[in-house]
């Protein structure tokens, strides 16, 4: 368990913040917690705090070939547009933030154990780990800004922010959503070139 706590960065809410987060940059300013609802006809993903409060609320349309996802407040209030880029070798996707600052996260290179992906139009950079479910976001000074871990088999699809810039945390959410999408895209397509190779192999 100490192994997994130190490496692995999903914690549950009402949690002590991860032990390797604290080695590498010190305690969180404070963290969220996003749960993704399944068997609906949109795409939802509530995210809340440490004492389990709705403080976020991501809603994707669907069908949409354009994956167009709308983040809100808990007061509704729009936070952030998000649209993914079709027709791309590398996976993008457009991100508007309520008060017109405009950014995309674009896919540098995918690898076993190591991605990286550009936030282009700030400077920063998602630093992920595939393998162990585990993302470093950090901006153009390399400082950190946060750390997200996503939970191993869970129907939900879980994840963790611990922030460390709350000034920029909408822009944090924004991201954590459109992460959460770019994975599950990864996972679809892997699945249906699994099921392409299966079909050719009879």
């Amino acid at each position: 368990m100490g192994v997994t706590a130190k490496y692995h960065r999903f914690r549950e809410a009402g949690e002590a913040a991860n032990v390797h987060n604290v080695e590498m940059f010190g305690e969180p300013h404070h963290s969220l917690f996003t749960t993704s609802k399944v068997f609906t006809l949109h795409k939802h993903i509530d995210i809340t705090d440490d004492k389990g409060r709705v403080v976020y609320q991501a809603n994707t349309k669907f069908p949409s070939l354009h994956d167009k996802t709308d983040i809100v407040d808990a007061d509704g209030k729009p936070v952030a547009h998000v649209e993914r880029k079709i027709l791309t070798l590398h996976q993008r996707h457009f991100v508007t933030m309520a008060d017109g600052t405009a950014f995309q996260v674009s896919t540098e290179l995918w690898h076993l154990v190591k991605d990286i992906n550009n936030i282009e139009g700030l400077g920063w950079q998602l630093r992920g780990n595939i393998m162990a479910l585990n993302f470093e976001l950090y901006d153009q000074d390399e400082n950190i800004i946060a750390v997200i871990g996503q939970k191993m088999l869970s129907i939900h699809d879980k994840y963790c922010a611990d922030i460390y810039r709350p000034e920029v945390e909408d822009k944090v959410v924004a991201i954590l959503i459109t992460l959460q999408h770019m994975i599950r895209d990864r996972e679809a397509a892997s699945a249906s070139s699994s099921s392409s190779s299966s079909s050719s192999g009879n």
